[in-house]
């Protein structure tokens, strides 16, 4: 039977799928077969002919797991699947069977097995099944991701807490993540001194822009639009966002690192300007691309040299504002394409996260 973890978290963005990936690169550097499973997941793709969480869909395809990918992901939540589930036209099946079953297979498979979770503790209730109880129901250790802070995490776990040990799942530790370095030493203390001995208190990652940041093909997925232009870039990360509202000399002035432009398609000198100087390689690393919002036509000469420019962009009809609006709500989500923040945290893993003292405790 495989050693197992369950990595859980006291909410939504926490960093859990980057855990996630951490352990599973430096699992596979002590143990010969490693497995992930995500019991259960609201955010669903189709793959091959699959209905899969896109965290399952993740380490699948940034792993080689692809065989593995519907034992991965055994509750896909679709849209309208918790109405279907409390209207009762689910009752024939058993949300549990399917995820002991997978769960049970993959350990039969595997020497190590990362199970991933889905938000805080009660995430999953609305069809019977939370994090808590399938922690407990699959018999897997439970670490609970928080965001870094002191008093808010103490509150935070210890909300999660009075869940998981009222399903009798076993808490073993709390991986502290996103932690600002000037503050790391004083955060543990305190944190240790409020959990310590009975839950162990270990470091996660350091906050880090580059996994905060959304890619050209995040961008393009919010808005449900294609990435044009060249799309080789999909991958680069965005460090800053900023509106095309002045002169397109303060604009360029005025440019950070690899920004994403919102422009106004009335706005053709700025937009010749900005697909002009993507040529300069000085330039290019401060203009990751083009947001082009707006019900007017791009003029037929800008567009030419728009096209030609090779510039990445994406024409969407909402106005300046609501797209503004929209990627500063955005919380960028890791994907299988977003190779460079895979990368990052592979190259950071045994760094910043102590996997040895996350495997003692299982």
């Amino acid at each position: 039977m495989a050693k197992k973890i369950f990595v859980a978290a006291t909410g939504q963005n926490c960093g859990k799928t980057t855990i996630s990936i951490s352990l599973m690169h430096q699992a596979r550097k002590k143990y010969q077969r490693v497995g992930f499973v995500k019991p259960f997941g609201p955010k669903v793709l189709l793959y091959d002919d699959f209905m899969v969480d896109m965290d399952a869909l993740l380490m699948a395809k940034a792993f080689g797991l692809e065989e593995d990918i519907a034992l991965m992901s055994p509750v896909a939540l679709y849209r309208d699947f918790t109405k279907d589930y409390l209207a009762g036209k689910l009752d024939d099946l058993s949300l549990a069977d399917c995820i002991l079953e997978a769960v049970r297979e993959l350990e039969q498979k595997y020497d190590f097995l990362i199970i991933e979770g889905a938000g805080h503790g009660g995430v999953g209730a609305v069809i019977g099944l939370s994090n808590a109880k399938v922690a407990k129901l699959i018999g897997a250790p439970v670490m609970i991701v928080s965001e870094s802070g002191i008093g808010k995490v103490i509150d935070a776990v210890h909300l999660n807490l009075a869940l998981y040990e009222r399903e009798g799942a076993d808490v073993r530790g709390i991986i502290v993540n996103k932690m600002m370095p000037s503050k790391k030493e004083v955060t543990t203390k305190y944190l240790k001194r409020a959990f310590e001995p009975q839950i162990k208190v270990i470091d996660g990652f350091n906050y880090s822009p580059i996994l905060a940041n959304p890619t050209l093909s995040h961008i393009s997925k919010l808005f449900d639009l294609p990435l044009q232009g060249n799309i080789n870039e999909k991958s680069r990360i965005i460090h800053n966002i900023q509106l095309g509202a002045a002169s397109s000399q303060r604009v360029i002035d005025g440019l950070l690192d690899s920004t994403l432009m919102i422009v106004t398609s009335s706005r053709d000198e700025l937009i010749v300007t900005l697909s002009s100087l993507y040529h300069i390689p000085a330039y290019k690393e401060k203009i990751a691309g083009l947001v082009i919002s707006g019900h007017v036509p791009v003029s037929e000469v800008s567009q030419q040299i728009l096209h030609d420019s090779h510039i990445p962009y994406i024409r969407v009809e909402e106005t300046t504002a609501e797209v503004f609006t929209a990627l500063s709500d955005d919380v960028a989500k890791i994907t299988y394409e977003d190779q460079e923040k895979l990368n990052w945290i592979m190259a950071n893993a045994e760094r910043d996260v102590d996997f040895a003292a996350i495997d003692a405790l299982l």
